[in-house]
């Protein structure tokens, strides 16, 4: 027993010597560019290699660069959709003419049908319902036998309880403790709509949409994000709008869009698109077309406002009609600062040749009666670098029958000086995309079919894990961080004492020595 001890440990003086020199030591290795002479000579098959600085050299190396961008970007790079489609859905006033989509929350899942809203940033669904809308199918003609959800957290396997302590909490100075679960409460634009409840956290599921048709279970997206559990809603949620949640898409750190990116799946961006059908497409991480005219969002508390230079109806612009404008998606209409309301009402007005008639129950102003539709010219909005927002269906009819035509301009003054709102009615047949990544709205003429949306060009994997809420250093970074960083914490600089690529080489060989060492042992123990 003695002889084996001494030979273990005279092997393991010989092999603690041995990696002290290794330690010391540089390894090095030639570098060779792929166009060069020798990596020609190297390659035994004949292939042509681009002529030096040459344009198709240059080529070569740009897609090579674009091929392993993608490749890094992996699924980032492409568009995602709810568990049940991109599609979305509008039916009319049961539902206060917004646009929703089904999403699934929780696990096992439930389904909801959520209203769609640029305008504000939070997430909620009716929880353990207090003053809550009535959700049975029969209340909605347009929902035949589906009933709406009510979600329950403890239900839920993957529910969370969202603290005060966190930095999300905007109601944290409320709250009489930091380990209290977080209370919410957001007012809307309309008379004394709210909602409010408490704070949870729970996956979201996504999915991938290839040739129409979504990937299988596998290959899915959960998503952790924060909702509001609301427990009591208030005003028009109470009466038809939004009766099963709402999604807000805004600008602000708890919104769906900035939890996605931040936590590095998916771009920065995401896309709307309503059609004259009353339906459209939702898609997270869609850029747009290259041909799609585009103008910068202006600064604002987490809002979507661009600046308008110019009303134009049809090639004649009006004189003094620049404002600034909400993008916002939760408004069935549109609105403009009384002054360029009334010029572009008026002139609007001077091009229809009908009967003016107020019906009830109707509050725009500018109504028609007539046997046929008029022909109107479009209106126009143009922004700087002259590109125009082009509105060529500014009439909403709302009524034919014995022979009569009866039609709206469905504008109505904003009650702000110099600020509007463009809403669903304006952009109907346009692919909207918000454009968080650069700042900025962009738009192009679209029928809003599913295969105008690139589909993805891999299979994104396996993603059964759900993808957690960023870290508090993620959440205090600026919306517009590109995805292909997010979730990556910044490298400390490396003292000139300590190389990187000297303490990986040291390390491996550590590594190495270290199994070479075990299985001498083992050799030994068996002499």
């Amino acid at each position: 027993m003695a002889s084996r001890s001494g030979s273990t440990f005279l092997l393991f003086f010989v092999l603690v010597l041995a990696t002290e020199k290794t330690l010391a030591s540089v390894f090095s290795s030639r570098v060779i560019h792929r166009f060069s002479d020798e990596a020609r000579a190297s390659i035994k098959t004949p292939r042509s290699f681009p002529e030096k600085r040459s344009l198709e050299y240059y080529q070569l190396l740009a897609r090579s660069d674009f091929r392993r961008q993608r490749m890094n970007l992996g699924a980032k790079s492409q568009a995602l959709v709810p568990s049940e489609g991109s599609k979305t859905i509008s039916s009319g006033n049961d539902f206060g003419w917004l646009h929703y989509t089904w999403i699934d929350i929780g696990t096992p899942s439930v389904s909801f049908l959520v209203a769609l809203d640029t305008g504000s940033d939070l997430l909620w669904i009716p929880c353990n319902c207090v003053q809550c809308a009535p959700l049975t199918s029969t209340y909605y003609s347009s929902l035949a036998t589906k009933d709406l959800n009510e979600y329950n957290p403890s239900s839920s396997s993957t529910s969370k309880v969202f603290l005060c302590s966190h930095k999300l909490c905007d109601s944290a100075p409320d709250c009489e403790s930091p380990k209290e679960q977080c209370p919410y409460t957001v007012n809307y634009l309309s008379g004394n709509t709210s909602t409010s409840g408490l704070l949870v956290e729970d996956i979201l599921h996504l999915t991938y949409n290839t040739n129409n048709r979504l990937t299988n279970a596998s290959s899915s997206v959960k998503a952790q994000v924060v909702l509001g559990c609301g427990k009591k809603q208030s005003g028009d949620y109470l009466t038809g709008v939004a009766p099963d949640g709402l999604m807000g898409l805004g600008l602000g750190d708890i919104s769906v869009p900035s939890f996605l990116s931040k936590a590095g799946i998916m771009r920065n961006s995401f896309s709307l698109c309503f059609d004259e059908e009353d339906s459209g497409r939702i898609y997270f991480g869609d850029m747009g077309p290259s041909v799609q005219q585009s103008t910068q969002f202006l600064p604002a508390d987490n809002k979507y406002i661009v600046g308008v230079e110019t009303c134009c109806i049809g090639n004649s612009c009006l004189k003094q009609t620049n404002f600034r404008t909400y993008i916002d998606s939760g408004q069935s209409f549109t609105y403009l600062p009384e002054e360029i309301y009334r010029k572009v009402a008026l002139e609007m007005d001077r091009h229809i040749n009908a009967t003016m008639k107020s019906f009830e129950d109707v509050s725009w102003e500018y109504c028609y009666e007539s046997s046929v539709e008029p022909k109107v010219p479009a209106i126009k909005l143009r922004f700087s670098h002259n590109n125009t927002f082009v509105i060529h269906k500014p009439l909403f009819v709302f009524q034919q029958s014995q022979g009569l035509v009866q039609f709206c301009l469905p504008i109505s003054s904003s009650g702000e000086e110099g600020i509007g709102s463009i809403g669903q009615n304006y952009m109907r047949g346009n692919r909207m995309v918000f454009d968080r990544e650069n700042m900025k709205l962009g738009w192009s003429p679209s029928k809003c079919q599913e295969n105008e949306i690139e589909p993805p060009q891999a299979s994104p994997g396996s993603t059964s894990a759900p993808y957690p809420l960023p870290t508090e250093e993620q959440q205090s970074r600026s919306h517009a961080v590109s995805p292909a960083i997010a979730g990556k914490t910044p490298s400390k600089t490396p003292s000139s004492s300590s190389s990187p690529s000297r303490s990986s080489c040291s390390f491996s060989s550590m590594m190495i020595l270290f199994n070479s060492l075990l299985l001498l042992q083992g050799f030994v123990s068996h002499m």
